[in-house]
């Protein structure tokens, strides 16, 4: 059943697609590490300083000034996996999702979204964790039917993840200092849809990182902050005309 789930999402990834992009598209170089990276949330590896550095400078839904925290966001690629790295400024942590599939975009929580080709196409691969490392996975479609937008949760890919943060969870009587979050994404969760454009030097993928920033112990109130610009914000976080480029360099 999983395996039909999977074809029948790579046959809307393609068939479902818009037009190529009329607007300048941002371009983030993602370098090619030559060492193992070991995913324990910390940057130990040399790669990792080789890295660019970009901050997610756009900021929506803001409320208060401690929704405006620093975010700041690298990746890396060797043949087999993608790495991210996200480094969170955090006054307060705050998580309550424990289970896959659940609601971790409601709490403090890293999100990349992934087109595997070049082009904004209307299905996009997603995976968004919070601190406790609860992930929502999924395949999204925009514009399923009847102006309907969905995600395909029966997709459960392999990937590691691990969380590092200094303060406390759920206690907003103090000041905390951030978190940290450390992921890998083996090339095969893209299945042959990572084989049509695939992962080496010069070629071009789709994609944006995000942050939700959940600041109250309450409600579900966050601020979200974006690696490129969202053209109308109310709309939702998923159109793939928002998208920018990622370039696999060595």
């Amino acid at each position: 059943m999983e395996r039909l789930s999977f074809l029948f999402a790579v046959v809307l990834l393609f068939s479902n697609s818009v037009m190529a992009q009329q607007k300048e598209v941002s371009v983030y170089e993602v370098f090619r590490t030559h060492e193992s990276i070991v995913i324990d949330g910390e940057m130990n590896e040399n790669s990792w300083n080789r890295a660019s550095v970009k901050s997610f400078e756009h900021l929506y839904g803001s409320q208060k000034p401690s929704d405006d925290q620093s975010s700041k966001f690298r990746m890396l690629w060797d043949e087999k996996s993608i790495y991210l790295f996200y480094e969170f400024e955090d006054k307060y942590l705050t998580a309550r999702e424990l289970n896959r599939d659940g609601a971790p975009y409601y709490d403090d929580c890293a999100e990349i979204f992934i087109i595997p080709v070049p082009d904004a196409l209307d299905t996009h691969f997603g995976i968004e964790v919070n601190m406790y490392k609860a992930s929502n996975d999924f395949i999204y479609f925009n514009n399923f039917y009847n102006n309907n937008s969905l995600g395909l949760k029966s997709f459960n890919p392999d990937f590691k993840v691990e969380v590092t943060y200094k303060g406390t969870i759920n206690d907003n009587s103090d000041i905390d200092q951030g978190w940290t979050l450390e992921m890998e994404i083996p090339l095969s969760v893209f299945g042959f849809l990572g084989e049509v454009v695939p992962v080496q030097k010069g070629n071009l993928w789709t994609f944006l990182a995000l942050r939700q920033d959940r600041n109250d112990m309450d409600g579900d109130r966050r601020s979200t902050s974006t690696l490129f610009p969202i053209a109308d914000f109310s709309k939702n976080v998923h159109e793939p005309t928002d998208f920018g480029l990622m370039k696999f360099v060595d």
